[in-house]
């Protein structure tokens, strides 16, 4: 009787041991003193080789090392409202806006600046010419069935490409146009391969163009402008999140040695981006 009430005892203390030991677990955030921080970003930024430019140089100057998720800029922002990462660095105002707007986010800083464009094949079927601005050059592709390749998967490319049929009311629902939910690059690819026309940040365009059988075909309408902006997520509704880490990057991004960097930086001779964190309104 003594053995057994004193197993008892021991048993129980060890179930108080662990159950205090597991609460500890999840109430010590899992990462907020590492020297690794998670960032949510676009494929498009990520494509165009940037980021690998850059980030080896932050690690550098500050010993961070961050983990990159890579997709579109809504299922980004959808991390960052999950608590899943640490910071977000994305290209979609009106999802940045309301994301900010119910406090997943604080401290948005602009970091810079490419453009949208439109591509499509070489034979043009719809006849696009340099004086059509973006929507009436996708209302001509509408009127022609062209092939269309969009990306359908929430990012910002995709909700600007929205936008754009919006303006005038353009319906983009016949058999040629494919929403395929998918990155920029297997955008592009299979815009080459299908020989139809697509909607692409200039900086995926130029790191990808040699391998495409397209042409720029629609340029420099002020609605196809494309700001990129960084964005903390809120460590007072989440705990576990690297806040020290997430403010040396943001604070690195918008600084004058990585603003030169973004300036600098190039494909095939091209500058791909325009630094801006100084000068956006």
């Amino acid at each position: 009787m003594f053995f057994h009430t004193l197993l008892q005892r021991i048993q129980q203390r060890k179930s108080l041991i662990t159950a205090l030991m597991c609460s500890l677990l999840f109430t010590i955030p899992a990462h907020a003193d590492s020297k690794t921080l998670k960032m949510a970003t676009t494929t498009s930024t990520y494509h165009s080789g940037l980021l690998d430019y850059l980030l080896p140089k932050f690690k550098q100057q500050t010993g961070y090392e961050v983990q990159l998720l890579v997709t579109g800029s809504g299922k980004a922002l959808k991390m960052g409202e999950m608590g899943d990462v640490d910071i977000v660095l994305t290209h979609s105002p009106k999802a940045e806006k309301a994301f900010l707007d119910a406090n997943f986010g604080i401290d948005p800083h602009a970091v810079m600046y490419n453009d949208f464009i439109i591509v499509g094949p070489k034979n043009n079927p719809a006849k696009l010419t340099n004086t059509d601005n973006a929507a009436q050059a996708l209302e001509k592709i509408a009127n022609s069935k062209s092939v269309f390749i969009s990306r359908g998967d929430d990012s910002g490319t995709n909700k600007k490409e929205l936008a754009l049929w919006a303006i005038n009311h353009t319906a983009h629902d016949w058999s040629n146009y494919r929403s395929i939910g998918q990155g920029m690059g297997p955008t592009l690819n299979m815009s080459s391969e299908l020989q139809g026309y697509t909607l692409t940040d200039r900086g995926t365009w130029l790191a990808y163009q040699e391998k495409l059988d397209l042409d720029i075909l629609v340029q420099g309408d002020p609605a196809l402008f494309n700001q990129y902006q960084i964005i903390r997520v809120n460590p007072d509704r989440y705990t576990g999140l690297n806040v020290a880490g997430a403010k040396a990057l943001s604070q690195w991004f918008i600084s004058d040695k990585a603003q030169k960097l973004i300036d600098d930086f190039q494909v095939k001779g091209q500058k791909l981006f325009t630094a801006n964190a100084k000068t956006a309104k």
